[in-house]
């Protein structure tokens, strides 16, 4: 099978064959119909992450059908569509497990970076972590679902009840998280790189009631920040621009430091916090909002092959909304594709 795979730290993505895959006991064989480019999957290519296993198939925002089941598979059936986010296994037994924290389990495997992801035609991956997926999305637009909503998601929850919510970073997390606030009654306030005109704009068009550059304040206090850009200096920047009481929420894998503040900005009873991964609960409710909400995903669509691009356009901030893989359509798909814009809703790219 085809897959693009990272060798070698400080490398970009190699086209490789790989032999297919087979499924364990709580394995299902997954054809890969799509998956999303998350900016985690840059952090891993780029070295930023700890302890990465080479060589290592990236992908963890993977929609595809059931080639085969495992012995022990339970829920899934051959043909079904399922997704494939990031928590791919826990051990079931630590403190955390047991607790309802499987998210924080130090024995935790990772989709497309403890184990091998999306990348690629085919996957495995255990059956008792993997997702339905709402019918209504395409696979091209549910796969972001599976990490930005995912996320973003755990990190509007960690907001509270928030009315006043500022979005730093206005990508694929934000643009659902920002439609998800708005169906909830909630007013977003987007803070983009100070000089992404366009990126203000497509946050007004996703439901943002004001948008700025992150060099600014929001008009009015916040009640609660999430910071989906991986920039620590945005965490002072973010505290400043929240009310007394309020909540800033650190939402990536990874951040830059984050530079030293005066007290006063915490004072108040603000609060800092961080979002570790996700527990399957999360993924079910998740989805189920999903499909009541019916988001609207845009998305920009790449053949399997042009991964490296992809990447690249996501490091330089010129992807509106999510990329995603289309590994079923293919090369074959892009070439009849005169537009590599996709939003749900409208008619896109092969993916079902």
């Amino acid at each position: 099978m085809k897959a693009m795979c990272l060798l070698q730290k400080g490398e970009t993505l190699a086209a490789v064959e790989r032999p297919m895959p087979r499924p364990g006991d709580h394995q299902v064989l997954i054809e890969v119909l799509a998956c999303g480019v998350c900016r985690t999957d840059l952090h891993l290519v780029d070295a930023e992450l700890p302890d990465i296993r080479l060589p290592i198939v990236p992908g963890h925002e993977i929609v595809g059908r059931v080639a085969q089941c495992g012995p022990h598979v339970a829920g899934f059936a051959v043909g079904d569509r399922v997704g494939v986010p990031w928590l791919g296994g826990t051990c079931g037994k630590c403190a955390y497990c047991t607790r309802g924290e499987e998210n924080l389990c130090e024995q935790a495997r990772f989709t497309g970076y403890t184990q091998d992801g999306g990348y690629a035609q085919f996957v495995v991956a255990d059956g008792r972590y993997c997702l339905p997926i709402p019918e209504q999305y395409s696979s091209i637009h549910a796969a972001p679902l599976l990490c930005a909503g995912l996320i973003g998601y755990r990190a509007l929850s960690a907001a509270g009840n928030a009315a006043n919510v500022g979005l730093y970073g206005f990508g694929a997390a934000a643009h659902l998280i920002a439609q998800i606030c708005r169906a909830q009654g909630r007013r977003v306030f987007a803070l983009t790189r100070p000089d992404d005109r366009a990126g203000q704009e497509f946050a007004r068009r996703r439901g943002a009631v004001w948008a700025g550059g992150s060099d600014e304040r929001p008009p009015e206090l916040l009640d609660a920040a999430i910071l989906f850009a991986p920039v620590g200096a945005l965490v002072p920047a973010a505290l400043a621009a929240t009310r007394k009481g309020g909540t800033v929420v650190c939402a990536g894998i990874h951040m830059s430091d984050i530079p030293s503040f005066p007290y006063g900005l915490l004072w108040g009873e603000r609060v800092i916090r961080s979002v570790a991964n996700l527990t399957r609960a999360d993924g079910l409710r998740f989805m189920q909002l999903a499909a009541d909400v019916k988001l609207d995903v845009d998305a920009e669509v790449f053949a399997l092959e042009e991964a490296n691009e992809a990447l690249k356009r996501l490091r330089e901030g010129r992807i509106e909304g999510a990329a995603v893989l289309d590994i079923a359509g293919g090369a074959s798909a892009r070439a009849a594709v005169p537009s590599r814009r996709s939003r749900s809703g409208t008619k896109g790219p092969r993916g079902s």
